[in-house]
């Protein structure tokens, strides 16, 4: 009986085939484990070419606190830079963070934290704490807070005035502490 010989595309599709399986279980064994000396050697993908991985981010310098902020231990809040402060006696910054401020803001001006709650209910039924009241507008009563579960805010219902100033849970401690001292000024700038 003779041997049937097959046609050649019959082939070339064998050997594509073959190559592809190759290929695949090559990839398939080179990801399989820690290479030290690939990943140190090359940038990833997402990161520039100039980028090395073992280099640390530039540290970025936090805003100074604003010039028209008064003067001595303070609070201050930046409504255009939804922004935060605190400044100890000698006018040294101590802490600096964004939050995310409700729909209804206070008037520029100076306050005193005129009332602490360690833990409520926000306007927006969010559960807050670390509550630091220093203010009133629109029926309102004005308050730096955290969500009690770390959150940040969700958007502002339409038609809804929500008066609390939220942010991260450790800048809401930080701010406590630094709060809950006795006549505790708050400088509200634009």
């Amino acid at each position: 009986m003779a041997a049937r010989l097959l046609p050649s595309w019959v082939w070339v599709t064998g050997l594509t085939a073959g190559a592809t399986v190759a290929v695949v279980f090559l990839a398939v064994q080179a990801d399989k484990g820690p290479h030290p000396t690939a990943a140190a050697a090359r940038p990833s993908a997402s990161a520039p070419a100039a980028a090395h991985p073992s280099a640390s981010p530039k540290p970025t310098k936090a805003p100074d606190v604003p010039a028209a902020s008064g003067t001595g231990r303070r609070v201050v809040y930046s409504l255009g830079a939804k922004r935060v402060w605190t400044v100890d006696a000698s006018d040294k910054a101590t802490r600096t963070f964004t939050v995310w401020p409700g729909t209804v803001s206070p008037d520029p001006g100076t306050y005193t934290i005129s009332k602490t709650l360690s833990a409520t209910t926000g306007s927006d039924g969010v559960q807050i704490e670390h509550v630091l009241y220093f203010a009133a507008k629109s029926g309102l009563s004005v308050a730096f807070s955290n969500a009690a579960d770390g959150a940040s805010p969700p958007p502002a219902t339409a038609g809804k005035q929500t008066s609390g100033i939220r942010m991260r849970k450790a800048d809401g401690a930080a701010l406590w502490t630094f709060g809950t001292e006795p006549n505790t000024k708050v400088t509200v700038v634009k």
